[in-house]
């Protein structure tokens, strides 16, 4: 072993035993391997260049620049998208309704939709997509999501061990084409029969083990999953009891008023919430919206207040008990008073609070009593928390100001919003259609991203909140030790040494070599860059061995699809590190035994469908 190999083995051990006794987190260790190899490489040490090449160290932050951060981030902003539509609430719904209350069920219905997705999308796009649904559903159930992450993340590697649109299936079948001598290469069809029995018996085991295998941690999201509803905020203001729907009568005077003009806030002491129009739609309030004799009002206030508008020409009733508005549409928040605010002492009439901040006040909690009457009057004070009406653009112009805290319900019960529904989802599929004829993942996916913001489905501000940057890094510093154990030869060295041990044992041995060679690379290296690797390893043995070479590519392929044993080994499991809150163990207490059922489903495969 030369000295850079050893070096570059205490680099990668010593940051992995303090995640594993909890010393440090995963992307802090990351980060602390990237900059122990790239000073290393600087000092003249050849890790990961040549010797006495300083320049070369900054080969140790190059995978902050490869495809696959790009693709992450796109995806994360395109998935936030897709999560503020509703649409990950509704397929959560339809989930709930299959599972039956089971929690196994549950998570082989997660692992099984995400292995399905995999199987026509790229795994990480597939993983992407799922993650804001298994949020969603841990939301409704209150099942922890780290039951269902993992699932998400192993299904989709599962399923990529059957379809031929994997990365490293499609590296793989370039690799045969490129031997010496040139080999045929793999159907599209070539991966499914053997991938496909791992997949079913990975997809059972989850079913029946993964409850006692998965941990039950509270999430690092947490407090998300904590928020009330709009529903339930509604609720905690009582707002229901003073909710009246208000019919414009042909001869009220309000017709072909704005709200503005009419008055009703400043002269009855209530507040309008909503306006449902001839088209049977609710919208907001809006100043100069103009009242005609199709419309609906929805008002909040007491009862006398308001059944004494009935001499403005208004038919009122009562709406009934246990209806909201959060599901018509309409959007609910919170805002707490700062203990320092400017606006304490004065009163909402005198703040002009409706044309300062272009939101309405349709209630206000003070200490534990609800007002929902004459609160333009109310005098404010510290510790009063507002319960404010308004569309998507005032509520996020809110958050910019110091006088008090916003605090945003959870969206659970919110309608699809069907424009951004739309955009997103025709953005996604478009993106996944260039991607499998052959367009650049990172570029499609990133083009789908820049059109999603273009379009405002998502602002530029939410996209930057989306992106998970600890799976950023922790992607992105990794890649540095795929550098150092290729350049310094240790991956070659590791591979020729398990293949001479196994190649004795005939076409099995080899095929058993080819995919733990892959298995244990994987953990580390990456799937993509470890069959780049152990390709041309296992590819060549093969040929040289007289053995089916077209199989031992598809056990090689299979080994890099088996990332189960590390958070790092594939994009897809850091990326759900955080919502679920998982540690380094959880994933090796599960991965062992996915290792091996594919392992022995793999050899199964070989003896039926490739006669070795």
């Amino acid at each position: 072993m030369t000295l850079s190999s050893f070096l570059l083995i205490i680099t990668l051990v010593i940051p992995l035993s303090l995640v594993i006794l909890k010393k440090i987190r995963m992307d802090v260790a990351s980060l602390l391997i990237v900059c122990s190899l790239g000073i290393m490489q600087a000092l003249g040490l050849p890790i990961l260049g040549r010797p006495n090449a300083p320049q070369e160290a900054v080969k140790a932050i190059s995978g902050f620049a490869q495809p696959v951060i790009i693709t992450l981030i796109a995806l994360f902003i395109i998935t936030n998208s897709l999560e503020r539509s509703g649409i990950p609430r509704w397929f959560a719904h339809r989930i709930l309704k299959l599972g039956g209350g089971k929690i196994n069920l549950y998570i082989a219905l997660f692992a099984l939709i995400s292995a399905g997705l995999s199987l026509f999308m790229n795994t990480l796009a597939a993983g992407a997509l799922l993650l804001p649904t298994a949020m969603e559903f841990a939301r409704i159930t209150n099942i922890k999501p780290s039951k269902l992450l993992i699932p998400v993340a192993y299904g989709t590697l599962l399923g990529g061990s059957a379809t031929y649109f994997s990365t490293a299936n499609m590296i793989i079948n370039d690799l045969l084409k490129i031997a010496d001598p040139s080999q045929a290469g793999l159907g599209i069809l070539a991966f499914t029969p053997t991938g496909g029995l791992i997949a079913i018996a990975g997809i059972i085991f989850l079913w029946l083990a993964g409850n006692r295998l998965l941990p039950d941690r509270e999430s690092s999201l947490e407090q998300n999953q904590a928020r009330l509803t709009g529903s339930q905020l509604e609720d905690f203001y009582s707002l229901g009891d003073r909710l009246w729907e208000a019919n414009i009568l042909p001869s009220s005077p309000l017709k072909n008023l704005t709200i503005r003009d009419s008055r009703i806030g400043m002269m009855w002491g209530v507040a309008v919430a909503a306006i449902q129009n001839g088209r049977e739609e609710y919208t907001l309030p809006y100043p100069d919206y103009i009242l005609t004799g199709r419309d609906k009002i929805l008002l909040v206030g007491r009862e006398d207040k308001v059944l004494s508008m009935k001499e403005l020409g208004l038919e009122i009733t009562p709406v009934a008990e246990g209806v909201h508005l959060t599901p018509r549409g309409i959007r609910v928040v919170e805002i707490v008073l700062t203990p320092h605010s400017k606006l304490q002492g004065n009163t909402l009439k005198e703040l002009s609070f409706r044309q300062r901040f272009g939101v309405n006040i349709v209630g206000i909690r003070r200490l534990n009593r609800s007002y929902r009457t004459d609160i333009g009057d109310m005098v404010l004070t510290f510790g009063d928390s507002l319960l404010v009406v308004g569309d998507e653009d005032q509520i996020n112009r809110l958050k910019h100001y110091n006088d008090f805290i916003l605090l945003e319900p959870n969206p659970a019960d919110q309608p699809i919003n069907k424009r951004v529904g739309l955009i997103t989802g025709l953005t996604l599929l478009a993106a996944i259609i260039v991607s499998i004829l052959g367009f650049p993942v990172y570029l499609s996916m990133l083009s789908g991203a820049v059109v999603i913001i273009l379009l405002k489905a998502t602002t530029i501000e939410e996209a930057y909140h989306s992106i998970h940057w600890q799976t950023i890094f922790l992607i992105g510093g990794m890649y540095s030790v795929s550098i150092g154990m290729i350049h310094t030869g240790l991956a070659e060295s590791f591979g020729h040494s398990l293949l001479t041990i196994t190649s004795p044992l005939g076409s099995l041995g080899l095929a058993a070599g080819a995919y733990l060679l892959s298995v244990l690379l994987t953990q580390i290296m990456g799937s993509q860059i470890t069959a780049l690797v152990t390709g041309p390893i296992t590819i060549g043995a093969a040929i040289t061995l007289g053995i089916n070479p077209q199989a031992i590519a598809v056990a090689t392929a299979i080994g890099c699809s088996a990332s189960f044993l590390t958070p790092f080994a594939h994009p897809v499991n850091v990326m759900v590190i955080g919502p679920g809150n998982y540690r380094f163990r959880d994933f090796a207490r599960v991965g062992w035994f996915l290792t091996i059922i594919s392992f022995i489903m793999l050899m199964i495969g070989m003896i039926a469908f490739w006669k070795l």
